[in-house]
């Protein structure tokens, strides 16, 4: 199925802390949910639902698979951190993401590195796909799914080591605030820092499960 291409597992630690409060702490980062984004579906599968809502996306997923995606503003590419805000209020069930055919999850949040001087050579019209098939590119993937604790370690057969996924939230219900050092992780991951931050993605999926999901992710922030 196309959409494992987007993917991945991995061992990677990451932040789940509460943000900084105040409108003081908002960083001049913030990636509102507008036209930047773009949709990417999948033959023979239901898009899920997405609704653009400037500081908020709302996402519906009724036994569908889609995901969202938008190059990063050439200011914000060297940021190494990341915030958000999600909620999942009908949740798919807890399965194991590590299998074919059994990665259903509430919410993920995709961050795509690339080396710099690939990075310089990009077109702003890249389509996500030749973006991860790119040698140099790294995917980062935040999930809130599966049947896994924070943290797990969940073995890739798909981005042939260039993709961690990293488990921030087992299925379920409920709401977060979320902050993810994306430096460090990288790092852990990939055993390098990160260079250009190029691209972002949020996906979501029930078509295996053949479920529901009603979700939200807002407050995006690079920093």
């Amino acid at each position: 199925m196309q959409r494992r291409a987007f993917l991945s597992a991995g061992l990677v630690s990451a932040l789940v802390l509460a943000r900084p409060g105040g409108p003081a702490a908002q960083p001049s980062g913030a990636i509102p949910f507008d036209g930047a984004w773009r949709p990417v579906t999948f033959p023979r599968l239901a898009a899920t639902r997405y609704g653009l809502g400037g500081a908020s996306l709302s996402i519906a997923a009724d036994a569908s698979s889609s995901l969202i995606y938008r190059p990063v503003p050439e200011a914000l590419r060297g940021a190494r951190g990341a915030w958000w805000d999600w909620a999942v209020s009908d949740s798919v069930p807890p399965i194991d993401l590590s299998l074919r055919g059994g990665d259903d999850r509430n919410i993920s949040v995709y961050f795509v590195f690339m080396e710099a001087r690939a990075a310089a050579r990009l077109s702003p019209d890249t389509a996500p796909q030749k973006l991860l098939a790119n040698r140099s590119a790294r995917s980062l993937i935040y999930v809130w799914g599966g049947n896994h604790p924070q943290g797990a370690v969940l073995p890739s057969p798909y981005l042939r080591g260039r993709g961690v996924t990293i488990a921030l939230r087992p299925a379920g219900t409920g709401s977060e605030a979320v902050r993810v050092d994306l430096a460090r992780d990288h790092a852990a991951a990939f055993g390098s820092r990160p260079e250009a931050l190029v691209g972002l993605a949020v996906s979501a999926d029930s078509d295996d499960t053949r479920s529901r999901l009603r979700a939200n992710l807002s407050n995006l922030i690079l920093a």
